[in-house]
């Protein structure tokens, strides 16, 4: 009796730790298919009427856009899509390319105090961003990338590669030297052996390297915001941010709910393999 208690205190665990990661991704798309009238004399958490006029209002073509009398620009949605995934693929290949190879040096190569510019990489997430606002700010106008989506990749790239760079050089520390060894008495140069032996085997640290970038892209507005100030340069929570809520707040919440989803699907296509990756750099050490 006590291992299948033991079980079925497990399953409900799950359920509720799912249930829990669900609910606002539930409580959203709810939101998003309410027509104004039930989102405020509606139930907040059941749809009588699902409607798709916010996602269609998005899309829609046009120069204006009306309601009451109200009458407000149209909001370039399609360009703030386009935008986001500028950024979130100029992000993640500058990381990735950047991670593993100082990465390697560290955890590899090892050149002298590698173990205390790993601790040094990890400690910068003690920094609140807050504060680099204005040094950041001035490093983007040195670069001439002011008001533009490459200053995010620039900006979401140095958010993550101390993360990214620490994880996969604790891979590459404990991974076995006579796999690369190997290579080099055949003839192969070092080169050839990393790209042809190592960086294969460490798809599995670079997919939990790359949600972790995603998730730092996909969690900020707030620099996004203050960086982006052209309506056809912002991305999706840039551009949401400075929508008026008391007019487009369902128009708000269906385009948060348009980014969250396939945030979602990613994540949960390469969970196993975010797992394997922590487990191999942390614990398994190849």
């Amino acid at each position: 009796m006590r291992p299948r208690r033991a079980r079925w205190r497990h399953r409900l665990l799950l359920a509720l730790v799912t249930l829990y990661s669900l609910f606002p991704i539930y409580f959203i798309t709810v939101q998003s298919l309410k027509t104004p009238q039930e989102d405020v004399f509606g139930n907040p958490l059941w749809i009588a009427a699902p409607t798709f006029e916010n996602y269609t209002e998005l899309f829609e073509e046009g120069q204006v856009r009306a309601r009451g009398f109200v009458v407000l620009p149209r909001v370039p949605f399609l360009l703030w899509v386009a935008n986001s995934a500028l950024v979130l693929a100029g992000t993640l290949a500058v990381t990735l390319a950047c991670a593993v190879l100082a990465a390697y040096a560290l955890g590899r190569l090892q050149p002298p105090g590698w173990r205390w510019w790993r601790r040094l990489l990890f400690a910068t997430y003690v920094v609140p961003h807050t504060i680099l606002f204005i040094p950041i700010y001035q490093v983007v106008l040195r670069l001439g990338l002011d008001d533009t989506p490459s200053a995010l990749v620039l900006i979401y790239s140095a958010m993550a590669l101390p993360f990214c760079v620490w994880v996969l050089s604790a891979y590459y520390r404990h991974l076995p030297r006579e796999i690369e060894e190997s290579a080099l008495v055949e003839g192969a140069s070092r080169a050839v052996a990393f790209y042809r032996i190592v960086l294969p085997m460490s798809q599995p640290v670079l997919i939990a390297a790359g949600i972790f970038a995603l998730g730092t892209i996909a969690s900020d507005f707030m620099i996004a915001s203050v960086f982006l100030l052209s309506e056809h340069n912002q991305t999706i929570p840039a551009g949401l941010a400075t929508m008026e809520v008391a007019l487009d707040e369902l128009l708000a919440v269906a385009g948060i709910n348009l980014m969250a989803i396939p945030v979602v699907l990613l994540c949960a296509v390469f969970a196993r393999g975010y797992v394997r990756g922590l487990t191999a750099a942390m614990i398994e050490g190849a």
